[in-house]
C-alpha cells in the first residue's frame, strides 16, 4: 500500500494548502491512504495572535482540536471513493518554547494516530525520553515517532536496539521513516532515513523485532509535493520484508 502518513495543511501555522488540496493532489499523485496531521499547537491555538500571546492557553483549546478533527472527517467521507484518509495529529513535546508543547490535560484520544516529535531533543521535558508511557497518555489509536534517528536515540539512553523496538512493536509504536525534500526543508534529506536503507543490519532489527515503519513527506506546500518519493520509499520498504503501518 502506498500511504504518506505525514501532510499539513493551514491549520498548522507553517502549513499553506486547505485540507481538500492536500487530499486531491495525494489522489493525482496516487497515494492510497493518506494521514492528514497538523501540529497540534497549530490546531489548538489557532490563530497565531493567541499563540504568541503570553497568556494562558485559554479554554477553547479542546474545541479547536474538535473542529479539527470534524473538519477532516468531512475530507475523509468526501473522498472516501478514491483515497482512505486518516485523522492525525502531530504532538510537540520540547518545552523550549512555552505555548508548543500538547497542553497535560489535551484530549487527542479520539484520533485515527498521532506522531510525536522531539523524543531526542534536550528540550523534550514531556516524555522526558520515556514514548512508552507518554503514548499511553496519549491514547491514540496508533502512535508513531516522526522524523527521529531512533538507532541514535536508543545508544544514547543505553537500551538494546532490538529489545527497544520490540517493545515498540508491542506496543503498536511505528517509526517513520520521513522523506522530505522541499524548500520548507531546505531541500535537505534526513541521514537517519538514508542510512537505514544503506544498513543491513539495522533492517534486520527492525524486521525481527515487528515493528513497523511508516512514510511520510512532511508535506507543507502542494506545489511541492513528490509523491514519487513516497512510492519509493513504501516499495522499498515492502521489498525489506517490513510491515508498513495501518496495512
Amino acid at each position: 500500500m502506498i500511504q504518506d502518513l505525514h501532510s499539513h495543511t493551514y491549520y498548522s501555522f507553517c502549513g499553506s494548502d486547505r485540507p481538500e488540496d492536500v487530499a486531491e493532489g495525494a489522489i493525482a499523485g496516487g497515494i492510497e491512504l493518506l494521514g492528514i496531521c497538523d501540529h497540534s499547537h497549530g490546531i489548538g491555538n489557532a490563530r497565531w495572535d493567541v499563540f504568541c500571546d503570553n497568556g494562558d492557553l485559554g479554554q477553547d483549546y479542546y474545541r479547536t482540536l474538535i473542529r479539527y478533527f470534524d473538519h477532516i472527517n468531512l475530507i475523509a467521507e468526501k473522498y472516501a471513493d478514491r483515497i482512505r484518509i486518516l485523522r492525525g495529529i502531530e504532538v510537540c513535546t520540547h518545552t523550549t518554547q512555552k505555548r508548543t508543547a500538547l497542553p497535560q490535560s489535551a484530549d487527542i484520544s479520539f484520533f485515527d494516530y498521532c506522531l510525536v516529535e522531539n523524543l531526542d531533543m534536550a528540550g523534550s521535558t514531556v516524555t522526558r525520553g520515556d514514548i512508552f508511557s507518554y503514548a499511553e497518555r496519549l491514547g491514540c489509536g496508533a502512535v508513531g515517532i516522526a522524523h527521529t534517528d531512533m538507532f541514535a536515540f536508543i545508544e544514547s539512553i543505553g537500551e538494546k536496539p532490538y529489545d527497544y523496538f520490540k517493545r515498540m512493536a508491542e506496543q503498536g509504536i511505528f517509526w517513520e521513516m520521513n522523506v522530505s525534500y522541499d524548500s520548507i526543508h531546505r531541500y535537505r534529506e534526513h541521514p537517519y532515513m538514508l542510512k537505514f536503507f544503506e544498513d543491513d543490519e539495522q533492517q534486520a532489527i527492525i524486521r525481527e523485532s515487528g515493528v513497523r515503519l511508516s512514510v511520510g513527506f512532511d508535506g507543507h506546500r502542494i506545489a511541492e509535493y513528490r509523491p514519487d518519493r513516497v512510492k519509493e520509499y513504501c516499495e522499498k520498504i515492502n521489498q525489506l520484508g517490513i510491515k508498513l503501518a495501518f496495512e
